[in-house]
């Protein structure tokens, strides 16, 4: 038996945003996102730095592919590196193919922390995952890669341009 987005039970003062589908993606990211950055925070480590450094582990990518990649514009992407590599986490060298660009490497220290970040967000993962039935878990996450990897994976330009929700660093 399926069930209608608007048989859902709606918090506090939403009813009319249970069928918003952006609006219910929106609040289950920023959620998840902020019980992330709390977790990583031990860490000294937000979950921009964590990212970046994520994509950058095993890859030669520049600053501006690894924005591209992850979604970042250029200006957060400058301050996202430069905090990493004052923490020591972080480097740009230069580019063995590209003499003029340079590529973000990851230091052993900030592998060490990256690997620390893996299993905590693995942890979150698990538990906000456990909140759904055993038999919802592989449905959820297959449909939302689906969807982000799909039909979402292309954004259209729209005027004015859309604000990512800020994240703290």
């Amino acid at each position: 038996m399926a069930i209608q987005i608007d048989e859902l039970p709606a918090p506090d003062g939403t009813g009319c945003l249970t069928s918003n589908l952006g609006w219910m993606l929106d609040a289950a990211s920023h959620a998840f996102g902020s019980e992330l950055a709390a977790a990583l925070g031990p860490l000294g480590l937000g979950q921009r730095g964590f990212c970046v450094m994520s994509a950058a582990m095993d890859a030669e990518l520049t600053q501006t592919q690894l924005a591209g990649m992850i979604g970042l514009d250029k200006t957060t992407m400058v301050v996202t590196v430069d905090e990493l590599e004052r923490l020591g986490l972080a480097e740009r060298v230069p580019s063995p193919t590209d003499r003029r660009a340079r590529v973000i490497r990851v230091t052993d220290a900030g592998r060490a922390r990256v690997a620390d970040g893996l299993e905590i967000l693995q942890s979150v993962q698990a538990s906000v995952l456990d909140s759904l039935a055993d038999d919802e878990r592989d449905v959820f996450v297959g449909a939302l890669m689906r969807l982000v990897t799909g039909r979402l994976s292309d954004v259209p330009e729209c005027n004015p341009p859309l604000r990512r929700r800020e994240q703290r660093a």
